[in-house]
């Protein structure tokens, strides 16, 4: 994603951002053999807390230190790791709106490909190919070709209703790169692109984790690809769509997400707002993710 002025995203984060540094680390979710099958927003009253040790052992604690750490570097982080197979979620708290940046790739490729499920397109080879450069490298011009052909802002407004996106929203202005979100949202995406619950048949789902499992170390514009996720949880097999944007404000964003292990049992989503320059954010973001798993791996 090339630095681009967010225009009135700025203003729309800038009113509902809130500093993270006081929060608690949380545990939400169901124990293993509830009947939860989605991990519902945290906001939800259905949503029963669990003893931490009972989930990710010490994580609460560590997502904590990770929250405040980054605050002291001036750095405001959003996080949570989801186990599939429990159905329990750790966050330190922070659901507020966020940019998606490049990450808005992930709905642009879901309808896409759903559309050409459905019979309705025909992707050529060349589509393929710009599929492939858009997930891998975060092309925008592939981006910005499938997004004008597919509806635009339609096309964010389609797959939050498939998956019950309740904080997503089509850009304000128009552009794609601006499309709003929340953690909670990003998770409930890839869970349920994984079970196939939001309606993207497996195989099409399979083409959009495949591609993420061969993030390139830079994009195609030249920025590195590797902050967060990938170097944090290093001893990991992972599956990642990253996002950046300058400036939010006077800050860098920096958007890690995606999915880890070779089973894909595990959702992690984290995002950082940091008035600084871009290779300090990066640094920042990845550190906050090693503090969370310092042996690089759940």
């Amino acid at each position: 994603m090339r630095a681009r002025p967010p225009m009135l995203l700025t203003a729309a984060i800038a009113v509902v951002m809130v500093l993270v540094a006081g929060y608690e680390a949380k545990v939400y979710g169901a124990p293993a053999g509830d009947s939860v099958k989605r991990p519902m927003t945290l906001a939800s009253p259905l949503v029963r807390a669990i003893m931490p040790n009972a989930a990710f052992g010490g994580l609460p604690a560590r997502i904590q230190r990770a929250t405040e750490e980054a605050a002291d570097d001036g750095a405001t982080i959003s996080v949570a790791v989801l186990d599939r197979a429990t159905h329990q979620m750790v966050s330190n708290g922070n659901v507020e709106i966020i940019a998606t940046a490049s990450v808005a790739k992930l709905f642009i490729a879901d309808d896409l490909l759903l559309q050409e499920s459905q019979g309705k397109i025909k992707l050529s080879p060349e589509d393929r190919q710009s599929l492939d450069l858009m997930l891998r490298s975060s092309d925008d011009d592939a981006a910005e070709k499938f997004w004008n052909q597919g509806g635009g802002d339609a096309i964010i407004a389609q797959v939050a209703g498939r998956y019950g996106l309740t904080s997503t929203a089509p850009p304000s202005d128009g552009r794609w790169w601006n499309t709003i979100s929340s953690v909670p949202d990003l998770i409930r995406y890839y869970d349920m692109l994984l079970d196939g619950s939001g309606g993207l048949p497996p195989e099409r789902a399979g083409v959009i984790v495949s591609n993420l499992a061969q993030s390139t170390p830079t994009g195609i514009d030249g920025y590195p690809q590797r902050f967060g996720i990938p170097d944090g949880l290093y001893a990991e097999p992972v599956a990642v769509k990253q996002g950046w944007m300058c400036c939010i404000g006077d800050d860098w964003m920096h958007l890690s997400t995606g999915v880890v292990g070779a089973d894909r049992r595990y959702v992690m989503v984290i995002q950082s707002l940091q008035p600084s320059d871009d290779a300090t954010a990066r640094a920042v973001i990845t550190r906050a993710v090693k503090t969370i798993f310092p042996i690089g791996r759940i």
